[in-house]
Parts: structure tokens; sequence; C-alpha cells
């Protein structure tokens, strides 16, 4: 499985070049574009879950002492499974559906139809299940029974957020502000003084971008895990932020999400980093309040989801009626969380079917779609004269 993966990125990282030299002018519009700020917004709390809020504290002990890890640092480490590079991952299938998959149309072949859903509807319930397994760690209060009932709160709320596009605006906006208050405030909290973040960025630095060929590939299994994970999220991802991109040339996309979402991680991090290097013990508040934050995000990126696989497969709320639509939708997707939870199903086999499609969109646009792709191409120059 990891060398299919290795090669994917690969592919993935070539093609990211190949679309920079192409097309690096084309504009890019979404049929719904927004600031771009909202825009980041949306991506940013649609594109990251909870793990963002809860992993970081439990892995940073396992990237100190774990040999894979030794030549860079906990810091590091955690920036690198999250930050820059891997967002590429992002800009290559936003680019797709928003430039090239209007004209080729090949998720529209009913096949792909298909299993692009059960890819969307899989990852989804995987969001909702993380919670469930990871919730215990900081809110061991709840016990099993009422973790179960919190997860099953979380579906409804994002089954019922998908029923209206304002929700998502207002909850990808708000939960964004609210993210930034939560780094404010443990920030705050633990005394955490200015000079750190020079020693923080200078950490990331060292740890990650000196050694960023090293990242590229998985280091260890639980690196797999990411990029599998990673790979699983991005077609879908790619298919829904696509819809909002406001008419921001290529090369701008790309640096806007290597650049501007890595900011709010790599300050995010340090600031655990802290705690953790200074034994700082996280009281009943403050993991309350990164909970919250962490549910929040589930919701927005479980209604992105939900949003999209309805709108592929014509299950509308005005179809359906709302209550029915949500009631479907919770009942799909809290089955799949406990497959996940009671069966070997696992995320790294959704990961690979995404890399079949990613194979299939090649090799379909190779063979059949070469005049539409050099159609852009001729545009992108027309653009440039004027």
């Amino acid at each position: 499985m990891n060398s299919i993966l290795s090669v994917a990125i690969i592919v993935l990282l070539v093609s990211t070049l190949f679309v920079l030299v192409r097309w690096g002018n084309e504009r890019c519009l979404g049929p719904e574009p927004v600031s771009l700020f909202t825009f980041l917004a949306i991506l940013f709390t649609s594109g990251l879950d909870m793990g963002l809020i809860i992993f970081p504290l439990t892995e940073f002990p396992v990237y100190a002492k774990e040999a894979e890890y030794q030549f860079s640092n906990p810091l590091g480490v955690e920036f690198g499974f999250w930050g820059f590079l891997i967002w590429a991952f992002y800009f290559i299938t936003t680019f797709y559906f928003c430039v090239i998959e209007p004209r080729v149309k090949f998720f529209e072949l009913k096949p792909v139809k298909i299993i692009n859903n059960l890819v969307i509807v899989a990852t989804c319930a995987f969001t909702a299940y993380l919670f469930l397994v990871n919730i215990a760690w900081y809110a061991p209060e709840l016990g099993e029974g009422w973790s179960y009932l919190v997860v099953l709160a979380i579906l409804l709320a994002a089954a019922y957020s998908s029923t209206d596009i304002k929700y998502l605006k207002i909850l990808s906006v708000a939960s964004t502000w609210l993210f930034f208050a939560l780094i404010g405030g443990m920030w705050l909290m633990a005394d955490v003084g200015l000079s750190y973040f020079s020693e923080a960025t200078s950490a990331i630095a060292s740890g990650y971008f000196a050694n960023l060929h090293k990242f590229v590939l998985p280091l260890s299994d639980y690196h797999a895990f990411y990029l599998f994970w990673w790979f699983a999220w991005s077609v879908m991802i790619g298919q829904f932020v696509a819809r909002f991109v406001g008419g921001i040339k290529t090369y701008q996309l790309l640096l806007a999400l290597l650049v501007i979402p890595s900011i709010p991680l790599a300050v995010w991090f340090s600031v655990l980093y802290y705690y953790f290097a200074n034994a700082i013990e996280i009281t009943l508040f403050w993991k309350l309040a990164m909970v919250t934050v962490g549910v929040i995000f589930v919701i927005n990126s479980v209604d992105s989801l939900v949003r999209l696989y309805t709108d592929n497969l014509g299950m509308s709320v005005e179809k359906l009626g709302r209550p029915r639509f949500i009631l479907l939708n919770v009942g799909v997707l809290a089955t799949l969380v406990l497959l996940f939870k009671f069966t070997p199903f696992e995320i790294q086999w959704v990961g690979l079917i995404v890399i079949a499609l990613y194979a299939a969109a090649i090799v379909t646009m190779t063979l059949r779609h070469r005049p539409a792709l050099a159609a852009i191409s001729k545009q992108t120059a027309l653009e440039a004269e004027r």
C-alpha cells in the first residue's frame, strides 16, 4: 500500500508543477464565488476536523521518542503532517473541479459518480468516528454511552445545517474566529511570551522546511495513515470548495492554500507544544473549549460533505422534505460510524480508492480530452494578451 501511496504523491506533485507551468495565469471562478477570506474560512473549516484540535497533545510524546522522527523535532513533525505541502492535495483538486471538470465531465460518468459518492459518505462518517474514539482523552467524564449520544447530536446538527447554504457560511467564518480565540486564550493562560514564537518558528523551519524532502513520502505507517487520509479528503474538498473560488489566478490559489492556512496551524501547534514541553496541565475549562471548537469543526466538515454527496445524488431538501432528508443522512452516517468502530474497515482503503480515481481521470483526459485541455491553454493565452 505504501508503494502505491508514494507513487501517487509523486504524480500529484508533478501534476501541480504541470498545472502551474501550463495554466498558472488561468482565472479560477466557481459558480458561487465568495470573498477570499470567506473562501479560505470555508476551506479551512471544511478541510480540517477536530483531529487538528485533539491529536497534537497525544502525538507530541510519540514524535519525541520514536526513531523515525528523530531527524526533526515534535513541533516540526506535527506541522509537517498538517501544513504547507499537504495543502497541494487540495490545490490540485480545487483547480481540477473549477477549471477542468466542467470541460471533461469525468465525475459525471455513472460508475465514477457512484464510487465518488461512496467515498464521500465513508470519509464523512470517518470524521465523526475520529471524534468518537478520541473524545475520551479530553472528556473522560462523558463515558462511552454519552460519547455516542454526542456523535449522534453532531450528525443531526450537521445534517440540519446542510439544508441551507447560509448555515455553512456562518459556521465557517464563526468557527474560524473561535479557533483564533482558542489560540489566544490558551496562549494567555500559559503566559507564553512573544519571544517564544521566534523559537517555535525556528523549530518549524529547522524541523520541517529544512527537511521538506523527507516529508514528501511516508516516514512511517502512521504518516502513511495521514497521507491516505489527506487523499481521501482531497477529492471531496476540491469538489466542494471549487464552487466558492472568487476569480483568483491559479498561482494565487496555490500560494493562498500553501501559506494562509499554514499560519494559524503553525501558531496553534506552537501554543500546544509549549504546554507539552513545559508539562503544563490543561484545565477542564480549556479541554472543554478545545472540544467545543473541535465539535464545530466536525459539524462544518460533515455539513460540507453531506451537501456535496446529496447534491451529486439529487437528494435535495425540496425533493425529500427536511425531516426525511435529515433522518436519512443521519441514519446512513451513523451506520458507517459503527462500521469504522466495530469492523476492520479503514480510511486507508478509501484513500486507495481515491488514488484509483485520480489514475482513471488522468488516463481518461490523456486519451479522450486533449482538445478540451488545449482549449484551456488557448483561453489563458488570449486573456494574457488582453
